[in-house]
């Protein structure tokens, strides 16, 4: 054969080859933003975003890196969503019930008053009909939700008085979070919506007379037993605080099949997570606050026994005026009371025993 003739079959070979190969094309590195609604101090809470995008970096090889933002850095705290709908930054972790002013709606996607704990929430946002309904709602506001953490059960806050009974509850100036100070205002409160990390100030200058926050952790970190040494149980509003993150539906829809994977693997693996780390850090947090002065106590019955009432009345108002909520709380109630049945069978009596022993 000679040379022409080689050059010839080899450049067929090539042409073959190439067709036969897949193209090769590198993927676009992807840049993203994330708002947080809360301060660095807090690990935990705010650490929730930072899990999410070493996982992010991780599953993609670098391809797809996210960088988290303290609230008040690109954005104050409470504006996050207006940042994520108007497509300011990709994305937002937050508490949903901080925007209740917006639709009470939000709140059923964080955490209610007498509401789901966290396995329940979770049960009905991954199994029962939690994340479609909500997704729904957000898209009205160009939100694409994904569940991105859970606080568990948290504490009834620091109080510079101590209360004995529902009456004490009338005239304070209690800062709470988002849609429970609904409930505490028809009690009588003057609920107070601040920041986190506006709180201790607050307290100290008695701009506020009590103030909740998460549970021992967080709170051992922010002080507040310095300022009100009264630590009430339980928080009633929050049986288990979900945290979302908010992407923008327009950042969401540019996302490959397989990113769109991992925005949902991250953010699932940042919500155990979360969860994991309060309940191994708060029982030694307890512990300390305790030995430092603090006064744990429980909320009198008649305190409890209103909170229940007044929630209930609140729900039955918004679901005559406001068919959002009215669609999304109707299903959200049915699946809490065959939750409840369950968990008082199983659940709570073991847990009830298990308390009871000295291990």
């Amino acid at each position: 054969m000679d040379r022409r003739s080689v050059l010839k079959h080899a450049g067929i070979a090539g042409v073959l080859a190439s067709a036969a190969a897949p193209a090769v094309h590198a993927q676009a590195a992807i840049r993203w933003r994330i708002a947080s609604s809360f301060p660095k101090s807090l690990d935990t809470i705010y650490g929730g975003a930072e899990v999410f995008a070493q996982k992010v970096k991780q599953l993609s090889g670098g391809r797809f890196e996210v960088s988290v933002h303290a609230a008040g850095e690109l954005m104050p705290a409470f504006n996050v969503v207006d940042g994520v709908q108007q497509g300011t930054v990709e994305a937002a972790h937050t508490a949903p019930y901080y925007f209740f002013g917006k639709d009470e709606t939000f709140a059923i996607g964080g955490a209610i008053p007498f509401g789901l704990n966290s396995r329940q929430m979770s049960a009905w946002t991954f199994e029962g009909n939690g994340l479609k309904l909500m997704r729904e709602f957000y898209a009205k506001y160009n939100i694409v939700s994904f569940p991105c953490g859970n606080t568990g059960a948290q504490m009834g806050g620091w109080y510079r008085k101590e209360i004995k009974s529902a009456a004490d509850i009338k005239g304070l100036k209690f800062r709470v979070g988002g849609f429970a100070g609904k409930v505490v205002e028809r009690m009588g409160g003057v609920p107070q919506n601040i920041p986190g990390g506006e709180i201790y100030q607050a307290l100290e200058k008695g701009t506020i007379d009590a103030a909740e926050w998460i549970g021992p952790y967080d709170d051992l970190k922010l002080g507040f037993h310095k300022v009100a040494p009264f630590y009430y149980y339980p928080g009633w509003w929050e049986g288990g605080l979900q945290l979302d993150l908010y992407v923008n539906q327009k950042a969401h829809d540019a996302l490959s099949p397989e990113n769109k994977a991992i925005v949902e693997a991250a953010s699932a693996y940042a919500h155990v997570d979360m969860q994991a780390k309060y309940d191994a850090r708060n029982p030694a947090a307890v512990k300390q606050l305790v030995a430092q002065g603090a006064k744990l106590r429980p909320f009198p019955a008649d305190v409890m026994a209103d909170a229940f009432r007044q929630s209930m009345a609140v729900y039955a108002e918004l679901s005559a005026k406001n068919p959002n909520w009215n669609k999304v709380y109707g299903d959200y109630a049915r699946f809490r009371s065959d939750q409840n049945l369950w968990f008082r069978f199983t659940e709570a009596t073991f847990d009830r025993f298990m308390q009871a022993q000295k291990l």
